[in-house]
């Protein structure tokens, strides 16, 4: 079997943001970026690699991928080791880390997707089998505050759709940029204020044993970090994470002996290699890397079994697209040091024009099937149909 074509596609399509019971709040734009890889023997394979910030991460990140097409020609599509080693020592002059281990890791799951069909199993068992029946997730509410009662509302549909953790930021309403925002690290007296005052609502509407999650989104300075990390801590939160930007080991190390919350790190973290210093020197609790950034299945599962040699458990971070969470979810079936999989929402059916099946999601856990592969596929004519002009439908 050869590789005869590699495509990338970014897509823009309708989302309704709902947590789920409710009415739409609102239609708003979403984009992702999928990979495509055909085979002379008629097997297709899907990777993705959506980034942040969508309009300018993405749209580098598929004209990336793109470029690395003549390379891959030719290859027999199950030497997937081999593949991922060489792929990376491509770059070894201009940078193997971030945009090209995105590139890679789109490229490494549909390798792993085409493996499995060949083979008429399920990515899991090429990896060693599942050692549990089903995948817990914890999810997100859209951005929480500063409506207080719509945060206790949204909060309150997670958990009675059977989810037991969720992930939010009270922060990010008070800061410029979103979640890539990062001038000074700095947070004002008012928005500290709003986020313990929105997280103390969240937690007296979910009660005691719902698992909160604090995403710090690498946004602020040692001391504002500290400061937030101990305001937040009197409610309970399960994990801080990000707490500074990912370029400084040494400013975590501060966080962390300041601190008594548990620490979460490793979405922007890119391979093993970046991730020894964090097991080495104690930086987390939890590590998180995400398997469309970090160099794919391949990569993931690497990361996971030095993990579970510190004893740290690892949640990866699979807030994007439907690809996203099925690659994360085969890799979390297989590794005993597992926490939870991360999800944008607890209701998905927004991915469902995408998918030929929809994701199976029940009282918040995910549920692989024994279709080989990922499991799923995606939809091609859909994809060309709402690819952004120039970038994958031309």
């Amino acid at each position: 079997m050869k590789i005869t074509d590699l495509k990338s596609y970014l897509i823009q399509m309708d989302w309704d943001d709902r947590t789920g019971g409710s009415e739409p709040r609102n239609t708003v734009k979403r984009e992702f970026v999928f990979v495509q890889i055909d085979t002379d023997e008629g097997i297709t394979g899907w990777g993705e690699i959506t980034n942040y910030p969508g309009n300018v991460g993405n749209r580098a990140i598929q004209r990336y991928t793109a470029e690395i097409k003549d390379f891959l020609v030719g290859k027999d599509p199950t030497r997937i080791e081999e593949i991922w080693a060489r792929t990376f020592r491509l770059f070894t002059y201009t940078g193997t880390r971030g945009a090209t281990t995105a590139a890679m890791s789109g490229i490494d799951i549909a390798l792993w997707d085409i493996f499995g069909k060949s083979l008429n199993l399920p990515i899991y068992r090429l990896l060693g089998g599942a050692v549990r029946e089903s995948i817990p997730l914890y999810t997100h509410p859209p951005e929480p505050g500063p409506d207080i009662e719509l945060a206790r509302r949204d909060a309150k549909e997670i958990v009675a759709s059977g989810h037991t953790a969720f992930k939010m930021d009270p922060m990010m309403h008070s800061l410029d940029g979103g979640n890539v925002g990062f001038l000074d690290g700095e947070i004002s007296a008012e928005g500290a204020e709003r986020a313990e005052q929105i997280t103390a609502e969240v937690r007296d509407a979910v009660g005691p044993n719902i698992e909160i999650l604090i995403d710090a989104h690498g946004r602020f300075n040692v001391p504002t970090a500290i400061d937030l990390a101990n305001r937040l801590e009197p409610y309970g939160i399960h994990w801080f994470e990000e707490p500074v930007p990912v370029e400084s080991y040494h400013a975590l190390q501060q966080v962390r002996d300041s601190t008594g919350v548990r620490i979460s790190v490793g979405e922007r973290l890119h391979t093993r290699f970046e991730f020894v210093p964090i097991f080495e020197n104690n930086l987390a609790d939890y590590v998180m890397p995400d398997v469309t950034w970090t160099g794919g299945i391949s990569e993931l599962k690497k990361i996971s079994t030095m993990a579970e040699a510190y004893y740290i458990p690892v949640s990866p971070h699979d807030a994007s697209g439907p690809i996203n969470i099925m690659a994360g979810a085969h890799v979390s079936a297989t590794i005993p040091n597992f926490y939870k999989l991360e999800t944008m929402r607890y209701d998905l059916s927004g991915y469902n024009p995408l998918i030929d099946v929809p994701l199976d999601i029940r009282e918040g856990h995910l549920y692989l099937s024994e279709k080989p592969g990922l499991g799923i596929n995606l939809d091609e004519e859909f994809l060309k149909a709402h690819a952004v002009p120039g970038y994958g439908n031309d």
